[in-house]
């Protein structure tokens, strides 16, 4: 299996609709459960669609990368600059997440900026 992030498209292959949908779910997990859902789908998922795996992979390392940048905002906080890094933090992730639903129901692949890369 190639690895797909980096392209804008699959080459030669078309998702179907419910790939596209699990793989939106991935990223809107964002809001309900960001850790379980993406990593869960993506166990369950990696054999079967590589389209959703790369979604999923994508999900679960960015999740991890915001929940690490909330932790240090977290510590921030007693330096007051911690409070308004959190709402940069939320309406940056809030518009990273948007933008792979819109990907993800495309049927394109989406690469997050700024990514603790965990599952390669």
């Amino acid at each position: 299996m190639a690895n797909l992030l980096g392209t804008d498209y699959l080459p030669d292959y078309v998702p179907t609709q419910d790939e596209k949908t699990i793989a939106l779910l991935t990223h809107l997990s964002f809001f309900l459960f960001p850790f379980i859902a993406p990593l869960v789908i993506y166990i369950i998922k990696k054999n079967e669609s590589a389209f959703i795996a790369a979604h999923a992979k994508e999900a679960f390392n960015f999740h991890v990368a915001g929940a690490v940048a909330f932790i240090i905002c977290f510590i921030l906080i007693f330096l007051i600059i911690g409070i308004p890094m959190m709402v940069v933090l939320g309406l940056y992730g809030t518009a990273l997440t948007i933008v792979g639903i819109i990907r993800a129901s495309e049927g394109r692949i989406y690469e997050y900026p700024f990514t603790i890369k965990l599952i390669n």
